[in-house]
């Protein structure tokens, strides 16, 4: 039986000021703004990519009952020594790359809200 569900549109990533968090994610880590739009509520729909013909994120803000840590989005790359060191050179909160037998090389970093993410990279 179908359910038709066909993709993954956007990942939403819960964030306290919009505005603090479209500098990180456009200055710091370099996505790209797909739209920034007022919402009838008083807010902004804001959509990012970081690749085209990637999945999108989205920066909604956040609420009380949300918490935060590893929302389980893994970005890619196609050389992760370059990403780890862009990304800590720009100060970046991010850990050592990990380097397992038979896994991608990858390693995890945080947003200033405290979201955690991973770049793995592609074989």
């Amino acid at each position: 039986m179908s359910t038709h569900i066909t993709g993954v549109r956007t990942v939403s990533i819960p964030v306290d000021d919009q505005d603090a968090a479209l500098r990180f994610y456009v200055d710091t880590l370099g996505f790209a703004v797909l739209r920034d739009t007022p919402t009838p509520n008083g807010g902004r729909w804001i959509e990012l990519s970081p690749a085209e013909n990637s999945v999108i994120v989205t920066l909604e803000p956040a609420r009380s009952d949300v918490s935060r840590g590893a929302i389980g989005i893994r970005f890619t790359t196609d050389d992760i020594d370059a990403a780890h060191s862009a990304l800590v050179g720009r100060g970046v909160d991010a850990d050592e790359i990990l380097r397992w037998p038979g896994v991608p090389a990858m390693f995890a970093f945080r947003d200033p809200d405290g979201n955690a993410f991973s770049i793995t990279e592609l074989a």
